[in-house]
């Protein structure tokens, strides 16, 4: 057992990632009890309306959109540390000017447009420096299990966060909620400023250099391996990620229920969601991209059945797979994207997985919300998942048509998938790399001078 703990969260032993960590889960249990009273809060002034639900989740969005490509310019040519303390700080400050709003009785549904709004501008510059920084704090050898447990801690954050925000919409009433949430947003200001540069991993940088975003976009569009999960993770985030909008819709309008069952809902799909964060903590290598696309096409089916429960208890019980391959998902195709790339491009690529897989939200969202208002809820959850099978199935034919490898069903002995490469004609000299030089395409990753290389 104690090898198996030493294994999992290895990435604690650094003091640096200690810190990330903690103010992280501060944060965003936070952000989830905030997320989670805002949507109650609009559907109250709104008069349960989904739409209204859709176009606040789709503001929250709007700035990662727009900002998100310029945020990892920033975070290739600038110190991270000092980005994230001023992104955090600025949206610590919004965020408690919100609460105080609800707090004194006067808040009106256009104010909760406007605070989603502004507090996304924040998420827009936090989160592709956020994601880039995390390279910064381990060596190359914890990578994975640094990116593994940062999605573990996001999914702790949405497991307990719902659930105390529950409890405490029904004890505190919201304004209470709000302010508790807006006090736990300002622990990540204070972690950073405690953390040690000099033991930081960091890559040469020249400020103020060009690290231009378009660079970035043609060093993705030359590499078929960042292409693929990034195209399938753009259609997927956009479509059957919504979570948000469906899950307080299908509640408070499909079961009737009250908002700590809502709640339950958002805590099954986290408790799902860490399974598939810790599943991933004992990976060392770069996932492999069948491994991704087997996560995609598993998490299209859940959710599609999902959209079926025939009431609040089979939903909840079926959110917990859904769950799980959602973040495994998310994970693999972040890993395969982020342990595949050039410290160089590292900001702006993934601030390009950001943008296409939370800047897509708003129009998912908005779809969502207008798919649920016109057809129904349930219809609207299991269409995505149907939409997310199918971005599965066609990332599954591209890579196999660009490899050229073909998948072969056997029945005897017993039922199993192959995959077969195809033979080569005859041997191919390769010539010997030299000692230094890069292979963007390969998968085994190595440290390169002071930074974190492929």
């Amino acid at each position: 057992m104690r090898a198996v703990l030493n294994t999992t969260f290895r990435s604690l032993r650094v003091p640096n990632y200690r810190l990330f960590a903690t103010g992280q889960l501060v944060k965003l249990v936070g952000v989830w009890m905030m997320f989670t009273a805002q949507d109650w809060l609009v559907l109250e002034l709104s008069g349960n309306s989904p739409g209204a639900l859709g176009m606040v989740t789709a503001l929250q969005f709007v700035p990662v959109m727009v900002l998100t490509l310029w945020s990892g310019r920033l975070a290739d040519r600038y110190d991270k540390r000092k980005l994230l303390i001023a992104a955090n700080a600025a949206f610590a400050v919004f965020a408690v000017l919100f609460a105080l709003l609800v707090a004194a009785g006067v808040v009106e549904l256009w104010h909760v447009f406007v605070a989603a709004l502004i507090l996304g501008i924040a998420n827009a510059v936090e989160t592709p420096v956020r994601q880039a920084f995390v390279s910064e704090l381990v060596e190359l050898r914890l990578l994975p299990n640094a990116l593994a447990l940062s999605a573990a801690t996001f999914n702790c954050a949405r497991i307990s966060g719902p659930a105390l925000a529950g409890v405490l919409l029904a004890v505190l009433s919201t304004p209470g909620v709000f302010l508790i949430s807006t006090v736990l947003s300002v622990a990540p200001v204070f972690t950073y400023l405690r953390m040690r540069p000099a033991d930081l991993h960091r890559t040469d940088r020249r400020a103020g250099g060009s690290a231009r975003v378009i660079d970035g976009l043609r060093y993705v569009g030359k590499r078929h391996d960042l292409l693929l999960p990034i195209g399938m993770m753009a259609v997927i985030g956009m479509i059957g990620f919504n979570f948000p909008v469906t899950l307080a819709s299908l509640a408070k309008i499909e079961f009737h229920a009250g908002p700590s069952s809502f709640g339950l809902l958002t805590t099954c799909l986290a408790i799902g969601s860490l399974g598939g964060a810790l599943a991933g903590t004992r990976r060392r290598t770069r996932p492999g991209v069948y491994k991704v696309i087997g996560a995609a096409l598993l998490f299209g089916v859940f959710e599609f059945t999902v959209g079926f429960a025939p009431n609040f208890a089979v939903a909840a019980l079926l959110l917990v797979p859904t769950g799980f391959f959602s973040i495994y998902l998310a994970q693999g195709a972040n890993h395969r994207v982020q342990m595949g790339v050039d410290p160089e491009f590292r900001g702006r690529v993934m601030a390009l997985y950001v943008l296409v897989f939370l800047g897509t939200t708003p129009i998912g969202a908005t779809l969502s919300g207008w798919w649920g208002e016109h057809f129904g809820v349930p219809s609207s959850i299991w269409a995505a998942g149907l939409v997310s099978f199918a971005a599965a199935v066609g990332a599954l034919i591209w890579q196999l048509r660009a490899s050229g490898e073909k998948l072969r069903v056997e029945v005897r002995p017993r039922p199993r998938i192959r995959l077969e490469s195809p033979a080569a004609a005859a041997p191919v000299a390769v010539p010997e790399q030299p000692r230094n030089s890069s292979r963007p395409h390969a998968e085994p990753l190595a440290r390169s001078g002071s930074g974190v290389g492929v």
